[in-house]
This record gives structure tokens, C-alpha cells and sequence, in this order.
């Protein structure tokens, strides 16, 4: 059962500038919450409450006084550095203390996932003990993303990234999971052109293995980058509908963390206390209500 969690929240965010020109991306808001909530909470939907968060040198204080260390949700954060852009599978190994060679979930910060389905699917996913598992998702536009090409029992054939000439429409997400073997991994790779770690590097050796799962996210899911300036809008816009429409908030880690039994009432009052005349305290006292 895998029950820590990775969060990149590195990056400079060029392709948002000006915006995050003085604030990191991932602490721009998404409708009415900071943009980390949205990968923390998917973590927290999978059962996973100790949690790595990483940063630039720059940035890390802000994400620490966001957050605190997780108490406040029934959880434990920590935090490191990542000194420089070094590729996705660099995370696995920057506090070996963290995992203990354990195995864990990789997510990226500015991503965001929303289905009925996402938090069996995750918790599915955590009890696998060995391999590595990707999530898939339909585009029409997959030369802009990792793809997955998959055999006729659904078994993973290939990975590419960023191909002129996909061979299927499914991209590979910002969401993975590891067993215990995955730092030792990263070990073993090499730099790519562009000096980096690739991520595609360390799941093809999974592949080979035959250690190499997928689950596909299907019709009725969304899964939303935010990495532009038109995508960090339509995500904003897409929240906004969805809680408008079912009076039911989208990322809250406080009403996840209740509903798990993590917290109680007293720790949501503080909240309300706190975060007095928003609209989130009023959220936070109709579930309390309807809590009992």
C-alpha cells in the first residue's frame, strides 16, 4: 500500500509570465483556491497523507506558510529544494530520507483532476506493491503530450514523447505511482539532450520489466493542465461551473480530511473562524451541518 505522496511544485511558469513573474504558478489561484490544493487534494483522495512537497529555493517559504505541516488536515508535509530544473524522476531521490525505499505517488503541481471515479481508482492504484503504474487520457492534439500506445488486451506497448506521428490519442498524465525501486532507477539514467532526467526514460524501464500498469481515465473525467495562460482560464471556468451548478466545493482538503476521519469538527471551526465572511467558511459550516 503506498502512502506517501510526491508534489512538484518547481518551475519558473515562463509560459505564464508576467503572472508568475514574482509568484510561483502553482500558488496562482484556480476559481477560489490556490492551485496546489487541486493535486494535494487527488493525493488525499487516494489515502495518502504524508506528503514531500518540492520547490525552488525562492519559493518554498511561501508554499510552507500555505501550509504548515499538514496538521491542520490530519496530515504530515515536508518539504525540499529542487536547485535547478533537473527532470521529473529527479523528485524520487532529492530526500531519499522521505521514502525510505518505499514505494509512492509522483504528482505535478499544476495539474488538476476531476471524475465520480478518481478516488477508487486511486486507492486501486495504491495497493499494488510492485511496478509502476500511468494514467491515460483521450486529447485530440496527443503530439503535445507523452503517449501511451496499448496492445488489443490493453497492455502498454510503447511510450513516446511528444511524437510527430502518435500511435494512439491517449497522453500519459501528471500522475504516477511507484514501488520501492523507483529511486535506485533514477540512478541509472542518463541525462537527455536537454540535460534533464526524463520521466519516459524511467517508465520504460518498468516497461521492460513487464512492471508497467495503466489506467485510463474514460468519458465523464477531466483532466486539466495549467500550464498556459487559456488553460489556467478554462480550468478556473470549469471549477467555477461545476461548484456553482452542484453547491459542492472541488478540492476542500478540510472536507476531504473529515470525511476520511482525519479531522473533526473543532479543527474545521478554526478554519471557519479564520477564513470569516468567504464564501469557503460558509461552505465549511454547511458541512458541519450536514455532518450533524
Amino acid at each position: 500500500m503506498i502512502h506517501k505522496g510526491i508534489v512538484l511544485a518547481g518551475g519558473l511558469g515562463t509560459r505564464l509570465y508576467p503572472l508568475t513573474l514574482a509568484v510561483s504558478k502553482q500558488l496562482l489561484p484556480v476559481y477560489d483556491k490556490p492551485m496546489i490544493y487541486y493535486p494535494l487534494t487527488t493525493l488525499m483522495l487516494g489515502g495518502i497523507r504524508n506528503i514531500l512537497l518540492i520547490s525552488t529555493p525562492e519559493d518554498l517559504r511561501q508554499y510552507q506558510r500555505l501550509l504548515g505541516d499538514g496538521s491542520q488536515w490530519g496530515m504530515n508535509f515536508r518539504y525540499s529544494v529542487q536547485p535547478e530544473p533537473g527532470g521529473l524522476p529527479q523528485a524520487l531521490t532529492l530526500d531519499e530520507g522521505f521514502l525510505h525505499g518505499e514505494g509512492c505517488a509522483l504528482i505535478l503541481g499544476d495539474n488538476v483532476f476531476y471524475g465520480a471515479y478518481l478516488s477508487g481508482t486511486l486507492r486501486r492504484t495504491a495497493q499494488r506493491e510492485t511496478g509502476a503504474t500511468i494514467f491515460a487520457y483521450r486529447v485530440k492534439d496527443p503530439e503535445r503530450y507523452g503517449v501511451v500506445e496499448f496492445g488489443s488486451k490493453g497492455e502498454v506497448l510503447s511510450l513516446e514523447e511528444k511524437p510527430a506521428r502518435p500511435k494512439s490519442h491517449f497522453a500519459v498524465v501528471g500522475l504516477y505511482f511507484f514501488d520501492g525501486t523507483a529511486s535506485e532507477k533514477v540512478k541509472s539514467l542518463t541525462l537527455s539532450p536537454r540535460g534533464e532526467l526524463e520521466i519516459t526514460d524511467l517508465l520504460r524501464l518498468y516497461l521492460v520489466e513487464g512492471l508497467l500498469n495503466v489506467e485510463v481515465f474514460g468519458r465523464g473525467f477531466a483532466w486539466l493542465d495549467t500550464g498556459t495562460h487559456e488553460a489556467l482560464s478554462e480550468a478556473g471556468t470549469f471549477i467555477e461551473v461545476v461548484q456553482k451548478r452542484q453547491g459542492l466545493m472541488v478540492a476542500c482538503p478540510e472536507e476531504i480530511a473529515c470525511r476520511q476521519g482525519w479531522i473533526g469538527a473543532k479543527e474545521i471551526e478554526s478554519v471557519i473562524n479564520r477564513f470569516a465572511r468567504t464564501d469557503y467558511a460558509e461552505y465549511l459550516k454547511g458541512l458541519l451541518e450536514t455532518l450533524g
